[in-house]
This record gives structure tokens, sequence and C-alpha cells, in this order.
């Protein structure tokens, strides 16, 4: 999908009258720049609403939406409402794999590096000296750029780690679209991308998520252990599997709700935050697709319900979500359990929950 913005007719404002206006306009500007007094941003540990209906929100409906959470294979469930817990059950300090979220973390590093020079998004493959082994990739494969990749755009369809086999069986034959033409959930794009954020800044993902991201958020549970590739024959880029808490995480969509920002520093460049959840992609019931994050597009990001305009997520396998509804300044983390195979939570069970989540806040 692409944005087009058209330019507003020419200003017709008597020139005595452009001083005033423009003085308004820039008083305007920094009042909505500026962060509201009652923002919040938890230090090292997470600060508590007092109660739900203190917010506008009903306890009630909240204990339903944790009744029916039980009838689920969920783990853990977190609530941030303007950086503050508004709810939380379940084991949310502990250390669960996240599976695909790790990409919308990787997008974040990677809008530093791309701020710094260190990647260029137009680059593409050939420039950059990526390939694969045997198949190896085709010249034409190889005019695929940084940004193709991002957007799981690549046209690069050889086999890759880590991905499930309803993946692979979707996955188009070699050659049938050219790179930036056709969408794809690619494990392969995903997994060269981090191939390229290492070989360019000269760092591990998890080294550059320590510095750059957990200790800036003062993560509470992160441990370097809790970063391992993932390595086969199938390809040479390996994938970066994490472990990580639901508290942690409800800090990193927080860092996104907030526009990259924490405790007055860009964490991540603005400008990338707002590029990555420009949906550049039209995936149908979920939306639309942006640089690893998943964004709703009028209102379809999750099947049978309309969230909010605005809306994205970090998704992994299994039913790990970290959604973000900036119209209600709301973060909602939910956790399974996938170290056993038998614990999952489909998109709709998790989409029910999330319903009966936005449904316990009262008309404002």
């Amino acid at each position: 999908m692409q944005t087009t913005l058209r330019a507003s007719e020419k200003d017709k404002t008597p020139l005595r009258s452009v001083a005033a206006i423009a003085l308004l306009f820039l008083w305007a500007s920094q009042a909505m720049a500026a962060p509201a007094e009652d923002t919040h941003v938890p230090s090292a540990q997470w600060q508590r609403i007092a109660s739900p209906e203190a917010v506008g929100w009903s306890s009630a409906k909240l204990a339903l939406a944790r009744k029916h959470s039980e009838r689920l294979d969920t783990s853990a469930v977190m609530l941030v409402l303007n950086g503050q817990v508004l709810d939380e059950w379940g084991r949310t300090d502990e250390r669960f794999n996240i599976h695909s979220i790790r990409k919308s973390i990787l997008s974040s590093l990677m809008g530093a590096a791309v701020a710094s020079g260190q990647v260029r998004l137009d680059a593409t493959l050939a420039e950059l000296g990526v390939d694969d082994n045997e198949p190896a990739l085709t010249p034409s494969e190889k005019q695929a750029t940084v940004a193709d990749l991002l957007k799981s755009r690549s046209g690069i369809y050889h086999p890759a780690l880590y991905e499930t086999a309803a993946m692979a069986a979707k996955r188009p034959a070699r050659g049938s679209h050219a790179p930036g033409s056709f969408w794809y959930y690619n494990n392969w794009d995903f997994n060269a991308l981090n191939t390229i954020y290492e070989a360019r800044t000269k760092t591990s993902i998890y080294t550059a998520f320590a510095h750059q991201l957990a200790q800036p958020l003062q993560m509470q549970d992160w441990r370097a252990q809790d970063g391992s590739y993932h390595t086969g024959k199938d390809s040479v880029h390996a994938a970066y599997p994490m472990r990580m808490s639901a508290r942690d995480l409800a800090r990193f969509g927080l860092l996104y709700l907030r526009g990259g920002q924490w405790a007055g520093k860009q964490v991540v460049p603005a400008d990338w935050v707002r590029q990555s959840l420009e949906p550049h992609s039209d995936t149908g019931v979920d939306g639309g697709y942006g640089y690893m994050w998943w964004v709703s597009v009028d209102g379809r990001h999750l099947p049978s319900i309309k969230v909010p305009a605005g809306t994205f997520s970090a998704q992994g396998y299994g039913g790990h979500m970290v959604v973000v509804v900036p119209a209600y300044d709301l973060v909602v983390v939910h956790r399974v359990n996938t170290d056993f195979s038998s614990n999952v939570v489909s998109d709709a069970q998790f989409a029910r929950l999330l319903e009966l989540i936005l449904g316990a806040r009262m008309a404002q």
C-alpha cells in the first residue's frame, strides 16, 4: 500500500496576519509535542493504577476478560494504561520464547542503524554481498533491497530457518515474483536482515538489544543468556530467538506507543517509528504490514473484531502478542508457554479476549 499526501492549496491569508498565525501554530505545535503532565514512564518498577474505575475502566468487565483467558492456554496478561499497570494476571515475570516478536525488535534496532548511515534502505543484496547456500540466489533475487526485506516483499523464496510447516507450505515458487512486487510473510527476509544488521553494525543483535533497548528501558527480567541463534542446513542465515517476560515486552510496546521516546530520550528515531507503522502491504483480515510490525487498516487487525484506528502489534507464534492501542493510550501483552507445543492460543481466541479487554473501557 502506498500513502499519498496532497499539498494544501496556497495560503491566501493577508500578510499582516501571517506573523500572528505563525506564532499560534508554533505554540500549538509545542503543546502537542510536549508530553501530558499525567504521562507516566516506568522506572525500575512499574507503578500500578489505584483502581480501574479511577481512570474510566470497569473492574467487573476486566474480571470477565480474566475469566475468559482462564479457559485458554494463556500464561500471562499485562495491561498498561498511560504508562501504568491497569491490570495483570498470570506469570508476567516469566521469560517465555517471544517467537516472531523478535522481528519487531530487530526493526527497532535497524532504525538506529539506518539513521547513523550504517545501513541504507535502498542497498541491494548484490551490493551487500548477501547470498545463500544452494540453490543460491539468482541475479534477479539479489536486486531485492533492505527496504524490501523489512516489508517482507523480497521475492526470495529460498528455504528459511525457524519457520513453521504452514509458512513453508505457503512459500511461493522461486522466481514467481520480482523483488518488491508481492507480500509474503517470509522468514528468509527476516533472517537475512539480521545477517545484514550484524555485518554492517559489527555487533550481535543480542548485544545491541541489551545496550539500546533493555538498559534504557530498565527491563527487569532480560538476561544475556535469553537470546541464542538457531542455525541449520537449509540456509546460512540464522534465526535469532529470544526469551522475554510480559512486563519487559510491555516496556517495548510502550516505547512505540510514545513514538520511540523514553523518559525524554529518543531511543528509536521518531521518523523510523512512523515509517515502520505505515501499512506498506495489505494483508487482508490482519490489516497491513509495515517494517516487521502488523498494523491495522480500517479497523482490520484480528479475526472478527474491529480495533480502534491506529492500533498496531508485534505478534509471535502460539498467541504471543504486544498490541498497542494509541486511541486508548493502552498496551496489551499476552503470553503463552509455548515451550509445550500443545499450548496455543489462536488469533481468533486472542481476538475475543482483546474484545473483552477493550470492552472494559467505560464510555468517555
